[in-house]
């Protein structure tokens, strides 16, 4: 088989994968506290990252973490798992799963905002025209299928929905900065994640609550998918692609598998401005990229 071939399967698999995540986000939502679900999450995903780095023999890059790399370790575990998806889930739950998606999608546009004073590089024109197109396409999509009657989706939800777009972009940029081998950065993020998670968790009384069994196997479910096995099948596909642009954008058919599985899994209305909405998100990040290499 070729290596192409080989790329496309593993990153389609990785979009279907990840297009599932919306609809277990809100079925567990609906069973568990936010806290206990991501404290769920966490120590999975925790475990299958360190599953994959024993099986790709990185483990003992580990041995090679200076005090330094700790600490960025620790920042970045504090940024995620435990503030952006707590920052994210909350939004989730406060929003229909294809308004949180979506918006949530604006991260790139954000990126390269921060690239400025945390890379040393220049905002270019057309960031400025993405972001606009974007912020319209967050309007349309907030407007529940009634974009001339504003105020239908939940302020505070769609505001955390772009608050943690800012935040994964911060995320993102500050990863750049670090030159470890990137399983070795996301699992030792995720192990001091998951000390957060813990220490959350106690204090809230997360083990002392009464947990269903659909609420516990979504959010397993999640922290398998999310951020565990799919993590590794990116990555796999882009090292087998001659070219990542081919691959990377299939990243954004996931959101339209997320509004069919919404829809027929946990009977959630599709609005038909939430993929006019979403084309305006993508739109404005393939032009932007686009003009980028242009």
């Amino acid at each position: 088989m070729k290596k192409s071939t080989q790329a496309f399967i593993y990153a389609s698999l990785s979009v279907i994968l990840w297009g599932t995540i919306p609809t277990a986000f809100k079925i567990a939502l609906a069973e568990l506290s936010i806290v206990t679900m991501l404290g769920i999450t966490t120590l999975v995903s925790t475990a299958v990252l360190f599953i994959i780095m024993v099986l790709t023999g990185k483990l003992s890059l580990i041995r090679q973490t200076s005090v330094r790399d700790l600490l960025w370790s620790a920042l970045f575990g504090l940024i995620s798992p435990v503030g952006y998806y707590l920052i994210l889930l909350t939004a989730y739950s406060r929003l229909p799963g294809q308004v949180a998606q979506p918006i949530n999608m604006i991260w790139p546009i954000i990126l390269v905002f921060f690239s400025i004073p945390l890379l040393g590089q220049r905002i270019p024109a057309r960031s400025f025209v993405a972001l606009f197109i974007s912020l319209i396409g967050v309007y349309i999509i907030a407007s529940q299928g009634a974009p001339l009657s504003p105020g239908r989706s939940d302020t505070l939800g769609v505001m955390l929905a772009l608050v943690s777009g800012v935040l994964w972009a911060l995320y993102f940029v500050l990863n750049v900065r670090d030159k470890r081998d990137e399983s070795v950065k996301l699992f030792t993020s995720f192990l001091f994640g998951s000390f957060y998670m813990l220490i959350l968790m106690i204090s809230g009384g997360s083990f002392s609550q009464a947990a269903s069994f659909r609420g516990i196997a979504a959010s397993a479910y999640c922290g398998f998918f999310e951020m565990g096995i799919t993590f590794w099948l990116w990555l796999k596909a882009l090292q087998l692609s001659e070219t990542t642009d081919k691959v990377s954008n299939l990243v954004y058919f996931a959101p339209f598998i997320s509004l069919l599985l919404l829809h027929f899994i946990i009977d959630e209305p599709v609005y038909y401005t939430t993929p006019v909405g979403l084309l305006l998100i993508i739109g404005s990040v393939i032009y932007q990229n686009r003009s980028a290499k242009a």
